[in-house]
């Protein structure tokens, strides 16, 4: 569809058509809102950062995050989030485009860590609504699956997409639909690197210490293995985001698309994590952790091939339009590798 005005559709170029059917900032005017929009942009975005900022710190100083400090807890948490990065560094390495450069990918992580506290008070604000929505209907086992489906997933899918969206996005190094799977991947590392945090630290301070080294290590493994999903389901997520960059015209829809099957199959595996290994456990008569592990295995090992799919989609299309596609199947590197 051509999206120029029937003016610009017939003039030559030789018609000054500014202020008519054009616009470029030529007067002390026009460049003074272009300054004042993008003062208001770097406004917002700001005040995004700078909330979420206040909300990390008020879970350092009044939620037990500050735990985190003690060695041993610590060093649980680090140990948490390593199934996490690995799954992420394989993604980055993956990338068969230029290496993303390394403040970009921080940048990302930090913003994943940061934007998970809006995902927590807007869940710890709506779980008693649907919860308790589902019990005055008459459904209240109902109440998780659809905490889950409308709000849990959509929401944790959302806040790690917006910190991507947020500065990597918008970054012209952001210069292939696959860097959208990778930034989509970091941004999953740092959400599922704090919320494990969150969750190791809770388990300390509620069993009043280090006496409950066996309960914290018991969360430490459950959460290393929910972190994966995290990376897994904001990867693909992050994709369609990266679809959307190059194909403006359809941009809303495809964003919504990725979201909508991030936030599916990021639901499905909190209703049947919940569920599918004690059934599976009971019924063949084995450890509750060792079903867990395979729940989780067959669970994320399907959404990672899709993953994967599109991955390898990519890389095929992107060495067939390359006339030296033949000599090196290894990504490029950037100016800053060695």
């Amino acid at each position: 569809m051509d999206r120029r005005d029937p003016i610009q559709v017939a003039t030559d170029g030789s018609l000054d058509l500014q202020d008519v059917t054009e616009w470029r900032a030529r007067s002390r005017l026009d460049r003074m809102a272009v300054f004042v929009y993008h003062l208001l942009v770097t406004l917002a975005r700001s005040a995004v950062v700078v909330l979420a900022l206040l909300i990390l710190a008020a879970q350092v100083l009044l939620g037990g995050l500050g735990t985190v400090a003690d060695p041993v807890v610590g060093t649980l948490t680090l140990l948490s989030a390593i199934p996490a990065l690995a799954l992420a560094a394989y993604v980055w390495w993956a990338d068969v485009t230029t290496g993303e450069p390394l403040s970009l990918l921080v940048a990302t992580f930090l913003l994943g860590v940061l934007f998970a506290g809006f995902a927590g008070i807007v869940n710890s604000l709506l779980q008693p609504v649907v919860v308790g929505s589902a019990a005055l209907i008459g459904v209240p086992a109902l109440g998780m699956v659809a905490m889950f489906l409308v709000v849990v997933g959509p929401v944790e899918e959302g806040v790690k997409l917006l910190a991507v969206r947020l500065h990597a996005f918008r970054d012209d190094r952001f210069d292939a639909v696959i860097d959208g799977a990778v930034y989509g991947a970091v941004a999953g590392l740092g959400f599922a690197t704090i919320e494990n945090t969150i969750y190791i630290t809770t388990q300390t301070t509620a069993n009043g210490g280090l006496q409950t080294l066996a309960a914290v290590s018991g969360i430490a493994t459950v959460r290393a293995l929910a972190g994966p999903g995290h990376v897994i389901y904001s990867a693909i997520a992050g994709y369609y985001l990266g679809l959307a960059k190059f194909n403006p015209d359809d941009a809303g829809p495809i964003v919504v698309k990725g979201l909508l099957i991030a936030a599916f199959v990021h639901a499905g595996y909190n209703v049947l994590v919940s569920v599918v290994p004690f059934g599976v456990a009971e019924a063949v008569g084995i450890a509750p952790l060792i079903a867990l592990v395979g729940f989780v295995l067959v669970y994320d090992g399907i959404l990672l091939s899709v993953l994967l799919g599109k991955l390898r989609a990519y890389r095929r299309a992107y060495l067939a339009t390359r006339p030296d596609a033949g000599q090196s199947l290894e990504p490029e590197l950037t100016e800053f590798d060695p």
